[in-house]
């Protein structure tokens, strides 16, 4: 839960790195919050609570997703290449999955070296 509450706190940085496990535990409870949510919206008969939701934690996942792309070494606009249908998804899945590099990069220290706060 850490790592959710971790990228919230950097609402809206786009600088620096983040590690797979930074990116992946925010996903996995993003997930999990999506879906208890659209329950909630199906048994009151609403659909405000998944939008609202939605709205709200757009830019903390686009953040985090650049900063994984910086840990890989790219530019936070390979983003953009998940509007190519199928295979843009694909990338960008391939790209998040992929170890970030070891040494500093031009986006910053390796994240798995940073002292933990």
């Amino acid at each position: 839960m850490n790592w959710y509450l971790d990228v919230l706190k950097k609402y809206a940085v786009f600088s620096g790195r983040a590690r797979r496990k930074e990116f992946w535990m925010f996903t996995l409870f993003n997930f999990i919050a999506a879906v208890i949510l659209s329950i909630l919206d199906n048994v009151l008969g609403i659909q405000i609570l998944s939008l609202i939701y939605t709205l709200a934690v757009f830019l903390p996942a686009l953040g985090v997703s650049v900063r994984r792309l910086h840990d890989t070494g790219r530019s936070g606009w390979w983003i953009l290449i998940a509007l190519v249908p199928i295979v843009g998804f694909i990338t960008l899945l391939v790209f998040n999955c992929l170890e970030g590099e070891q040494q500093q990069n031009a986006y910053g220290p390796n994240p798995k070296l940073a002292p933990a706060y």
